[in-house]
């Protein structure tokens, strides 16, 4: 199967850039979630592509005074060529300054980093596996997708049906969607297994995305090693510093098959083949 970077022109490198960017909305989502869309003089949508990111200055003050830059996936572009959307989770001392930014404040950002999504031009349907905060990278794959007019089939999981955002997720798009969550049990591992195979037996899915769970990782690849001409990527979650491949905080261990090497997540990634994802390395 011939894959190539969504609608990419070229190394994602060529469009990494320093912006200054304008509040144009924030607001909560639901408990847990924010949603922030920032505005900048370039055409950036145009040049970003879904599973990237943006490293975000987060504001300073007296009560908030995060030191790095703080590694964010992209919700979504547009809808003005100079608009970047984000949706994230108030857990830090850095999402905490985010939380404070007000319409029409000004704050800055560089980006878009990392290695995206990969669509094939022939795909027919994917399976997509979102958990938490992972729906925000997902989702303008799911866009894309729709646009392409290829069939998506979603599992979304959540720890309760109030934290899940389906409607934010989708964002219009159609898609056969099941929900499962820890709450009633419906997300424990022996579950998804049965319903990520009736899943797959059922729609033969040209390829597998996921993001948000080093279990559900783990799941995707035992069942994934039973189906061989599915492809599959994950856009993995890991602490960075400088979201540039020199500090390097970030790096896992992956192995194609043939090499066994530590990678960047930042730099080569965020999205890796999800076969290739050795498990958590313990540096302790």
């Amino acid at each position: 199967m011939h894959a190539e970077p969504c609608s990419c022109a070229g190394p994602w490198e060529a469009s990494v850039s320093a912006h200054a960017c304008e509040v144009v909305e924030h607001h909560a989502v639901n408990r847990r979630y924010r949603y922030l869309r920032v505005r900048t003089a370039a055409p950036v949508a145009h040049a970003t592509q879904p599973g990237q990111f943006y490293q975000l200055k987060c504001p300073v003050s007296e009560q908030h005074q995060p030191f790095l830059l703080r590694p964010m996936s992209v919700y979504g572009m547009g809808p003005d060529a100079g608009d970047i959307e984000f949706l994230y989770n108030v857990t830090g001392l850095g999402t905490r300054a985010l939380a404070q930014l007000e319409v029409g404040d000004a704050m800055s950002m560089v980006g878009p980093l990392g290695r995206p999504f990969h669509l094939d031009r022939q795909a027919r349907r994917l399976l997509l596996v979102a958990r938490g905060v992972g729906l925000a990278t997902m989702a303008p794959l799911v866009q894309r997708a729709a646009r392409a007019g290829v069939g998506l089939t979603i599992v979304m999981s959540a720890r309760t049906p109030e934290d899940l955002m389906k409607d934010a997720f989708l964002r219009g798009a159609p898609a056969d969607t099941h929900c499962v969550f820890d709450s009633d049990g419906t997300s424990s591992v022996p579950r998804m297994e049965t319903l990520l195979r009736t899943l797959i037996e059922r729609d033969r899915p040209d390829a597998v995305y996921t993001c948000g769970s080093q279990r559900v990782l783990a799941l995707l690849q035992h069942l994934l090693s039973e189906y061989p001409q599915i492809a599959g990527e994950v856009a993995l979650e890991q602490r960075m510093a400088c979201g540039m491949g020199v500090c390097l905080s970030c790096v896992r261990m992956f192995d194609d098959g043939h090499t066994r090497q530590f990678q960047r997540v930042c730099r080569e990634g965020p999205v890796f083949a999800i076969r290739d994802v050795v498990g958590e390395v313990d540096f302790a």
